[in-house]
C-alpha cells in the first residue's frame, strides 16, 4: 500500500469532478469564503492590540475582546468548515484532502480554547494569556497558509485539467 505523499498530490486532484461540483453547488463554500477573510482581518488588528498591550500595559480590554472576536470566528469558521467537508468529502472533518489542514486546525482551536478558558478559570497571568494568543495566532498563520498553498494548487490543478482536456478534444494548445 502506498503512502499519501507528494508524489500521489501530483497526480491526484484535490477534488474529483463530483467534489468539484458539490463544492461549488454548495452554499458553504461562500460562507468559507467570507469567514476566512473576516478572520484574517480581526486576527490582524488583534495581533496589533495584543502587541500594543505588551509593550504599553495599555488597551487591556481591547486585546482580550479582539481575542474573544477572533475565538469566536475560528469557532464559527471550524464548524461551517466541518459541514463544508461533509458535504464535498462526505466527512465532518479528517477528509484525505485536508487532512493535515485539519490537524493544525485542531491545534490552533486547542489554543484558543486554552486562552478562553483561562479568562474564565483565571490559571495564567495576563501576560501569559497575551503569549499565548500570539502563539495560537502564529499557528494560525501557518494553518492559513497550507489552505492557501492547497486552495492554489487545486486552483493550477483544475487549470491543467482544463488545458489537457481541450488538448485531447482537439482544442486550444495550452499557453
Amino acid at each position: 500500500m502506498q503512502h499519501a505523499g507528494a508524489g500521489d498530490r501530483k497526480t491526484r486532484p484535490l477534488y474529483t469532478p463530483e467534489e468539484r461540483r458539490r463544492r461549488d453547488e454548495t452554499p458553504w463554500t461562500l460562507v468559507q469564503g467570507i469567514l476566512a477573510p473576516l478572520q484574517f482581518l480581526v486576527f490582524i488588528v488583534s495581533t496589533w492590540l495584543v502587541l500594543r498591550y505588551l509593550m504599553t500595559g495599555e488597551g487591556l480590554w481591547l486585546a482580550h475582546a479582539s481575542i474573544v472576536i477572533k475565538t469566536l470566528i475560528l469557532y464559527t469558521i471550524m464548524v461551517t468548515g466541518a459541514i463544508w467537508e461533509k458535504v464535498v468529502f462526505g466527512h465532518y472533518l479528517f477528509a484525505k484532502a485536508f487532512f493535515w489542514e485539519d490537524m493544525v486546525s485542531m491545534m490552533v482551536i486547542a489554543l484558543h480554547t486554552i486562552y478562553m478558558a483561562s479568562l474564565f478559570w483565571s490559571f495564567l497571568t495576563v501576560e501569559q494569556q497575551m503569549y499565548l494568543a500570539l502563539v495560537a495566532y502564529a499557528v494560525y498563520v501557518v494553518n492559513a497558509a497550507q489552505f492557501l498553498i492547497k486552495l492554489r494548487a487545486a486552483r493550477l490543478g483544475e487549470a491543467e485539467a482544463k488545458r489537457a482536456q481541450a488538448a485531447a478534444s482537439g482544442g486550444e494548445s495550452s499557453k
